[in-house]
């Protein structure tokens, strides 16, 4: 028999949810567990956020948070500024949304189609910062009158939209048969929500969240621990976070498994390549994930992987070769970064903390005959410090020694991958940016690699 037809929809918000959910076969070739990917970029504003928007709009406008002819705030990567966006154009709000600077182009200019306007923020601050993505959208609701802020992290709305919605389709999907969740964890919601429901179902079913090296999520899980010595910049979209949104719920989630951003960016493509599904970054990464623990499954296990996103927003970066080309993201012979961490020739990272005055760096680099060195605040990077520059302002105004180095820091040096290429490192190593940081993930350690030590082995 036919598969029934879906009704008619009165409007673009009826057709949220119910997306499909797909065996996967040619990338998990050799695991012995069932692999099914729930495609969420099924939904109207191509992304699994589209649910837990229309829930937060509803539950405020039935607290009367949300009035007619409001403006609905939020700070997004972009996926739920669009469902955010595509509910108040059907129930007449406007919108203003701010993002980072990391965010894809491609998700900024979908967002304005619909008439939202986009701030774009700084990525490397902390969530306190004024400038921060979140600091801003705060300040914007408390400016702008009769305005709400969504606030997706910790408005419970999210969750419980995952609880009553997608939770449940995977049950009647798989029969119950599902043993575990792959899901990337950035709000929380869709791991909590429909983890939530599902152990409610099955309490021995597992949900693992997937990280990103960067994010502060993992270790916290295993240790309790709020560590910033975690947080780095990362490229990979939609998951990790430098802070504890409430949404995370660490009882609901098992394990957490930490991806790349280059396993993350690969792994999107080949989702393309291998399975004709065209799937963003986080599927990427949650997938790239899945099989990174493929020891963990059996021939028994049904394993459901959220894929949350569309290629689409991803045409700029992980499906442009130039992109991947630049980040070292594809594959190139010849030496490595790795080669000159094994061979001795770059160093760990060394560096000072920003509140400490001038003359405390000129120390350090003049005791280590370092000719740049890294600024911390908390012990995250946030800045970078080069004898030209130093130099320079030295002879222009003395009295600088005794400043706080935050008062004259440069841009912080770049973070790339311990296998990107020394081809590439020459590239970005510039008389503006003299040294690149290298993050060796597995080891948990940070090199500097600056213009003589690529010098020596080109």
């Amino acid at each position: 028999m036919p598969s029934p037809v879906p009704p008619i929809c009165a409007n673009i918000l009826e057709a949220i949810g119910h997306t499909p959910m797909v065996r996967i076969h040619s990338l998990t070739r050799g695991l012995p567990a069932e692999v099914l990917a729930k495609l969420e970029n099924f939904n109207p504003g191509n992304s699994i956020k589209d649910r837990m928007a229309i829930k937060m709009i509803e539950d405020a406008e039935r607290a009367g948070k949300l009035k007619p002819g409001g403006t609905i705030i939020e700070g997004t990567s972009g996926n739920t500024g669009m469902g955010l966006a595509i509910a108040a154009v059907i129930k007449g709000y406007r919108c203003i949304f701010t993002t980072t600077d990391k965010q894809s182009k491609e998700k900024n200019d979908a967002l304005k189609a619909f008439g939202a306007e986009v701030i774009v923020c700084p990525t490397n601050v902390d969530p306190e910062d004024p400038r921060s993505y979140y600091s801003v959208s705060s300040r914007l609701e408390k400016e702008i009158p009769n305005s709400w802020k969504a606030n997706q992290y910790d408005n419970p709305s999210n969750s419980t939209a995952h609880y009553e919605q997608t939770g449940p389709e995977i049950w009647e999907q798989t029969q119950g048969r599902i043993t575990h969740l792959v899901v990337g964890v950035g709000t929380g919601g869709t791991a909590s929500g429909a983890g939530r429901y599902l152990k409610e179902r099955n309490p021995s079913l597992q949900v693992i969240g997937i990280d990103t090296y960067g994010s502060v999520f993992k270790k916290y899980k295993e240790t309790g621990v709020f560590d910033k010595h975690e947080i780095y910049p990362y490229i990979t979209e939609g998951i990790g976070e430098d802070f504890l949104p409430q949404n995370v719920d660490f009882n609901v989630i098992d394990r957490f498994e930490k991806v790349t951003d280059k396993d993350a960016a690969i792994m999107t493509r080949r989702i393309a390549r291998e399975e004709g599904i065209f799937a963003g970054n986080s599927a990427g990464a949650a997938m790239a994930g899945l099989l990174q623990l493929r020891h963990v499954f059996t021939a028994d296990d049904c394993v459901v992987v959220i894929f949350h996103d569309h290629g689409s927003r991803y045409l700029g970066k992980m499906y442009n070769d130039d992109w991947m080309r630049e980040r070292g993201f594809l594959e190139k012979s010849g030496m490595a970064a790795r080669d000159l961490v094994a061979a001795g020739l770059s160093g760990e990272l060394f560096s000072v903390e920003a509140n400490e005055p001038v003359e405390h760096a000129l120390r350090v680099m003049s005791q280590h005959d370092f000719s740049q060195i890294s600024i911390t605040r908390d012990h995250r990077v946030v800045g970078s410090l080069n004898e030209t520059q130093l130099y320079n302002m030295l002879i222009e105004r003395p009295e600088v020694k005794s400043e706080p180095l935050e008062s004259i820091m440069q841009p912080a040096f770049p973070f790339v991958d311990i296998s990107t290429p020394v081809d590439l490192l020459a590239t970005m190593i510039t008389p503006e940016n003299p040294a690149v940081l290298v993050r060796d993930f597995k080891t948990d350690k940070t090199f500097i690699i600056t213009r003589s030590d690529v010098i020596r082995v080109l």
